[in-house]
């Protein structure tokens, strides 16, 4: 296989544009997986993606067109080449028009993609062998997966960006399913390289959520207080960025936008001094600090390749500072340049605690653990709709009672912000119904005021 960096000077270099991007990306991933606590399967994935993109300039303006591969050998560029050219004439004058980086740089170069592997799970293995045997024993199910995957970007241009990021992330989930399968129960953990991974802590929390399912208890729908898993309200509060464009705002198009015009920058959108930030030097978290679009959406523009993130606070001390921009976007509405970034923390002044600690202080409410089908009800007022999933809990007085019957639930992750009653520490956390789009978040525990159990659902 041609080496990322031969390829983007190759194309970079016979590439007859005004300028031209190649964007490469190598990752390796290594996984574990098992059901009925006996591990199935084990390997190594390695994955390629180039797209090149063509810039020409037409009419006084610039054109943007791109293709993408898994793969493209030598006798191919000249074709790949012309395919990326047609797209951009046939796509006519870019909207999203801004001046492209030139001669940045970052990252070792030349250096290669350095694979991931199975050694990466050394520390796990034996413990998650001995979870297995002890679960067998005990007649508990255990199904889940290990996963780590490194990833490596390049991206090159004829105007002489040189930017370069390595990636680690990973994750364990597990089920556990008991009595028949009539109790479940889930857990998650997120880690760059399992150095912070507990095999034996994910057991005692399978271990005891199953055992509090040993008795039932049904409640009707109606608004509980309700405490959240970090990862759960990573799940919430994830989607809110995804539905955060500033120009959507800007043109009335969003929960974001003020009524009569423009957007609602500067609201206070927390009842608590909150601030929700993305980083690409957070501890943990680490991300690349420049972009990389292949395409151009709401959220990100091809003519922003190697533009520089930084730091950006989306809510500061509880109110909104920042929305998703490009270069373009930023000047159409004449908003701050905010680009997404990779990552996505919120903390809480003053919170202190974990999940325990919290539920600890809950007198009478809901502890769920995961969130599942979350879906869009109402644009205009961030309204999602989801069910709970795998255990969930009545605690009356710090102590939790029982199993309760699962919900379909219909709430937005504003009403959230806006009705937080105890926060706990922000930790690094496992999203589950995002698991695959969102691999760096931290968040804290949360207890939410009135949260909105619409309907009683039937699901296990």
């Amino acid at each position: 296989m041609i080496s990322a960096q031969e390829l983007i000077e190759r194309i970079t270099a016979k590439a007859p544009f005004d300028d031209c991007v190649v964007i490469v990306n190598d990752s390796t991933q290594a996984n574990l997986r098992w059901a009925n606590s006996t591990l199935t399967t084990n390997g190594v994935i390695a994955n390629r993606s180039i797209t090149v993109i063509a810039f020409i300039a037409v009419d006084g303006a610039m054109a943007a067109g791109g293709v993408t591969r898994t793969d493209i050998d030598l006798h191919e560029i000249d074709a790949v080449i012309k395919e990326a050219g047609e797209a951009a004439k046939a796509a006519g004058k870019a909207e999203d028009f801004a001046p492209l980086a030139k001669g940045v740089t970052h990252g070792d170069w030349n250096s290669p993609h350095h694979p991931t592997g199975p050694e990466v799970f050394s520390k796990i293995a034996p413990e998650l062998g001995d979870m297995f045997a002890r679960s067998v024993k005990d007649k508990i199910e255990l199904f889940g997966y290990a996963e780590h995957t490194h990833k490596t970007v390049w991206v090159g241009s004829k105007g002489g960006i040189r930017m370069r990021h390595d990636q680690p992330s990973g994750r364990v989930e597990m089920t556990g399913k008991s009595h028949g399968r009539s109790r479940s129960t889930w857990d998650g953990v997120a880690t760059r390289d399992f150095s912070n991974v507990s095999i034996p802590k994910i057991d005692a929390h399978v271990r005891q959520r199953l055992e509090w399912q040993a008795k039932r208890i049904d409640l009707p729908a109606g608004r509980y207080d309700t405490l959240f898993p970090a990862g759960s309200i990573s799940d919430l509060v994830t989607y809110m960025l995804w539905m955060s464009a500033g120009r959507d705002a800007f043109e009335g198009r969003s929960a974001f936008s003020k009524q009569g015009g423009g957007t609602r920058i500067g609201e206070r959108f927390s009842n608590k001094s909150t601030t929700l930030f993305s980083d690409p030097t957070y501890t943990g978290l680490e991300s690349a600090p420049f972009s990389s679009a292949g395409a151009s959406s709401e959220f990100s523009s091809v003519f922003d390749n190697g533009q520089p993130i930084k730091r950006t606070e989306w809510i500061s001390q509880g109110s909104l500072k920042n929305l998703v921009t490009t270069r373009a976007s930023a000047e159409l509405t004449s908003l701050p340049y905010a680009p997404m970034g990779e990552n996505l923390i919120l903390t809480v002044d003053g919170g202190t605690g974990s999940l325990e600690d919290l539920a600890s202080k809950l007198n009478n409410g809901l502890l769920v653990t995961t969130l599942w089908y979350i879906r869009m009800v109402d644009p205009q007022t961030l309204l999602l709709t989801g069910l709970t999933r795998d255990g969930i809990y009545l605690v009356k007085n710090g102590e939790v009672q029982g199993a309760v019957n699962n919900f379909r639930w219909n709430d937005s992750p504003l009403n959230l912000l806006n009705n937080i009653a105890e926060a706990g520490a922000t930790e690094i956390c496992q999203p589950r119904e995002w698991a695959d789009d969102v691999d760096r978040v931290a968040m804290p525990p949360m207890i939410i005021k009135d949260f909105n159990m619409s309907t009683v659902s039937e699901a296990n």
